[in-house]
């Protein structure tokens, strides 16, 4: 646990990320009942920020304690300092989950039983990509298979599946894939 939060401490001082929420977040929120959220991975809390401007009571969790110093002290947004690889998310608890450009396969399962009755949840993460690609693939534990976040979410109705190429903010192509789901 001490390497990975040294390492994203280390991470988010030399490649901030960006402040702006999530293109899929921003465009599918609507969908999900305005009450209790989960940010899984939520970095310096961008996804965060987004949802408790618009109403929501955020559960913000990361391993960095540094980025989740960039968190403003706001009564909407808990900020918990947890390992993922150990961290249990509470069931029935949530109207949304949003995770971004994380994979923790242990946790999916869980994401699904968090989810209340109606919950939304809003995942996109990094796929398998080898070719052109500039982004190493070094431990595919973190990486997703083509279409496997349809597997993962398999149950819940799907509101909006893709995968694509995209730029990221450093100019590499990556292979990223977007999910949105509603359990019924």
């Amino acid at each position: 646990m001490i390497e990975d939060k040294q390492r994203w401490n280390d991470r988010h001082v030399t490649r901030p990320m960006s402040k702006d929420a999530s293109k899929t977040l921003v465009k599918y929120v609507k969908h999900a009942n305005i009450d209790k959220a989960l940010d899984i991975a939520c970095g310096t809390g961008r996804n965060s920020h987004f949802l408790s401007s618009l109403g929501f009571d955020v559960d913000a969790v990361d391993i960095s304690d540094f980025a989740l110093t960039q968190i403003d002290n706001t009564p909407t947004i808990n900020k918990i300092e947890a390992d993922l690889d150990s961290y249990n998310i509470t069931p029935n608890r949530y109207d949304l989950i949003v995770n971004m450009n994380y994979l923790n396969r242990r946790l999916t399962s869980q994401m699904k039983d968090a989810l209340k009755s109606g919950g939304l949840i809003i995942f996109e993460t990094f796929i398998v990509a080898h070719g052109e690609f500039q982004m190493p693939t070094t431990n595919l534990d973190y990486l997703l298979r083509k279409n496997e976040l349809l597997h993962i979410f398999i149950g819940l109705d799907i509101i909006y599946y893709e995968e694509k190429i995209e730029v990221n903010r450093l100019g590499e192509r990556v292979k990223v894939a977007s999910i949105v789901a509603k359990k019924s």
